[in-house]
């Protein structure tokens, strides 16, 4: 919460002009740093208190009215300008409250200084769930200022984190921590924390995981300025009983939290708003010492933004990517507070990776921001982080029908700045200090399970050498079922390598890639020997084919649409098929991919005249990806990694229609011809004579 400094020390992409979380200092102007009526913050800042605490302005007089109203302000009290023994505002019936609280009036939703009666929360989040939230909490200043006591919209927001049943169903159904990211308070007065560290106790009854941190005001100087009202409130002792907890600086004003999420640890700071030379000695020694934890860095005060949304380092931002963040790739994310409007930067570490810089505060809107939150919600399945902005107590209050119109404009902000999504590769990211170790290859006999008819693996060539002509892969199921290379009229060379590349989870690390088009046809490919007893399998009892395969960037769906992974030979006529769904030219089976890179399995049932057709969606290039198909002698589903798809078939089909003909890896015919050869890359495939389980995929963990 402070105006722009003067010197931005070689601040990168710094904005023109971020606001002070005190409009009084907006533009940094002289005459409003300190008059008699607003004293400047003893943080050296521009930005004045409200009012001397025991001045003799309107703020000051009003405050021991209400303080006396209260029974809390004895004569010696009011004489020394010092809080009695029992907070102001304690909730009605605590210990040490008044009879009858000053809590304003009850019909008032908009006026009430009291909290009300709030049943203990609920912590208990999945630690294991690839999905969930890290809540943010900017600036709450306005909200304890002084006798402006307004504890309600906090109180909301704390409601909101520790009521999972509520939530069940929702985007943030597994908040893992919460982020206060400082000046709690506006002027750093006992009595100021009398009234949050209430609100702040409904995180400890439920047993949270939550981090604050001092802002600047809340403290003045760095962290080495000893006894603070805010460290009496927010000190180690308290921090200890978080489950999260990991350390304190020896000063009190620095912790470290670690909580589990996504089946992994991660690391957050929550660092002072000035860190002296020892603050940044501890910081640096926390993560030094927890070397594969990913990190985010929460503070008062890293970047400003401009209004489009532009963030960049303040002066103090400056010192703390150079001291702190640049070097320690880690750190992949800092959130601060302090300025206004909000505002994002990404900024490149000495590693090379990104580092995500966020500026939130909403001190400046209506009621002093309404103790709106921020929800970083993760998703490590989908490698992104999607960012929204909210007031769960103007949601309270507009399920009661009490929103005036300035409060209905801040049920949620979805503005670019405050509304957005970040797209992480967490494990790429993460790689310099937590890769990930790669599945270790698996010997074929354990992927020979019952009923297994043949199983061939791509494996044992020299990356990017030549598939000699002469080439046999032998049937890893050991009943005869092996490949021979066949090749297409005027294919080029190089039409058929090996290649070490393959799908994380293949059991054998090696494939073939197909340089094969049609339109006119070229490339080599594999069929199985004529004598192999699966060229006559008929699968009544059911089946399960599995591949594994990539489509590369220069697919072309003019030239490679349509071609296929596996299939059969012998077409739909010659094997008698006349029914509305049959095409006589086509193969009795096909597991293709069409001209837009959708998977089809086109295959011919013994019992039915046409064929049955089962449908993926839209695949990505450069991906690799694994499909099973399976019967259980009665329906045909797709699988795509695992998951089953939405276009399967409901027509019973009962086993597969055969003519004593190869099957072809890579092949496709038309006619009894070939006419397509696959263009692409192909590992592991296994055929099995009944349905098995996902469990039992050659991908599953």
């Amino acid at each position: 919460m402070h105006d722009r400094p003067a010197d931005r020390d070689g601040a990168a992409a710094a904005p023109a002009a971020p606001h002070h979380d005190d409009p009084a200092a907006a533009d940094g102007r002289a005459e409003h740093a300190a008059s008699a009526a607003h004293p400047a913050h003893e943080s050296g800042c521009a930005c004045p208190t409200t009012a001397d605490l025991d001045g003799d302005g309107i703020a000051a007089a009003s405050r021991r009215t209400f303080l006396r109203g209260a029974g809390v302000l004895g004569a010696t009290a009011a004489a020394t300008g010092l809080l009695g023994a029992a907070p102001a505002f304690a909730a009605p019936g605590a210990p040490g409250a008044p009879a009858a609280p000053a809590g304003g009036n009850a019909d008032d939703p908009y006026g009430q200084t009291t909290m009300s009666p709030a049943p203990r929360g609920t912590w208990n989040p999945d630690p294991d769930d690839p999905r969930f939230t890290v809540v943010v909490m900017p600036d709450t200043q306005y909200m304890f200022d002084q006798d402006r006591i307004h504890p309600r919209p906090m109180e909301a927001s704390f409601r909101y984190v520790l009521d999972p049943a509520a939530r069940r169903g929702g985007y943030d159904e597994n908040i893992v921590f919460l982020a206060h990211l400082g000046d709690v308070t506006q002027n750093g007065q006992a009595e100021e924390y009398a009234a949050a560290t209430k609100v702040f106790a409904m995180l400890d009854r439920a047993g949270a995981s939550y981090g604050v941190l001092a802002g600047n005001h809340d403290v003045s100087s760095d962290d080495q300025r000893g006894s603070t009202p805010y460290l009496d409130t927010f000190n180690p002792a308290r921090a200890r009983k978080s489950p999260s907890y990991h350390s304190s600086s020896p000063d009190g004003y620095n912790t470290s939290h670690i909580f589990r999420a996504g089946g992994r640890s991660w690391l957050l700071l929550s660092l002072d708003w000035r860190l002296s030379d020892k603050g940044f000695a501890w910081a640096n020694a926390v993560i030094k010492d927890n070397p594969t934890l990913p990190v985010i860095v929460t503070t008062h005060e890293i970047v400003g933004s401009d209004d489009d949304g532009t963030a960049g380092l303040s002066g103090y931002g400056q010192q703390m990517w150079d001291r702190l963040i640049k070097d320690n790739d880690q750190v992949f994310l800092t959130l601060n507070g302090h300025y206004w409007p909000p505002g994002s930067t990404v900024m490149k570490n000495s590693a090379g990776n990104d580092v995500h810089l966020h500026i939130t505060n909403y001190q400046d809107r209506y009621y002093g921001g309404t103790g709106m939150i921020r929800s970083y919600r993760f998703d490590l399945n989908r490698g992104r982080i999607d960012v929204t902005t909210f007031s769960p107590w103007m949601r309270e209050l507009a399920a009661q029908g009490e929103l005036n119109t300035l409060a209905a404009q801040e049920l949620e902000l979805t503005s670019p700045v405050d509304t957005f999504s970040m797209e992480i590769d967490f494990d790429r990211r993460f790689a310099g200090f937590a890769p990930v170790p790669p599945r270790a290859e698996r010997p074929a006999r354990r992927m020979v399970v019952p009923g297994t008819l043949a199983y061939w693996r791509f494996e044992g060539g020299a990356e990017g050498g030549d598939v000699a002509a002469s080439t046999v892969v032998r049937d890893q199921a050991g009943h005869g079922n092996d490949l021979v290379v066949q090749q297409a009229p005027n294919s080029p060379a190089h039409a058929l390598t090996w290649t070490g590349d393959h799908h994380p989870d293949q059991p054998a690390h090696g494939s073939l890639v197909l340089a094969g088009q049609g339109n006119p046809v070229s490339g080599a490919y594999f069929r199985t020997v004529d004598s192999a007893p699966l060229n006559s399998e008929t699968f009544a009892r059911g089946y399960t084919f599995e591949v594994f395969f990539k489509v590369p960037s220069d697919w072309d769906g003019g030239h490679n649409g349509w071609s296929a992974m596996l299939s059969r030979g012998g077409s739909a006529g010659k094997a008698g098929k006349g029914g509305p769904t049959s095409t006589a030219e086509e193969p009795v089976l096909t597991l293709s991919l069409s001209s837009s890179i959708e998977l089809q399995w086109n295959a011919y049932p013994l019992n039915l005249p046409g064929a049955t057709t089962a449908w993926s969606h839209l695949l990505q290039q450069e991906e690799w990806w694994h499909v099973a198909v399976v019967n259980d002698g009665r329906v045909s589903k797709m699988y795509v990694n695992g998951c089953e798809e939405g276009r399967n078939p409901s027509t019973p089909a009962v086993g597969l229609t055969s003519l004593g003909l190869p099957f072809l890896v890579g092949g496709y015919e038309w006619n009894g011809a070939i006419d397509q050869v696959f263009h692409g890359t192909i590992g592991d495939i296994r055929i099995v004579d009944r349905p098995l389980p996902i469990s039992q995929f050659m991908n599953a963990r």
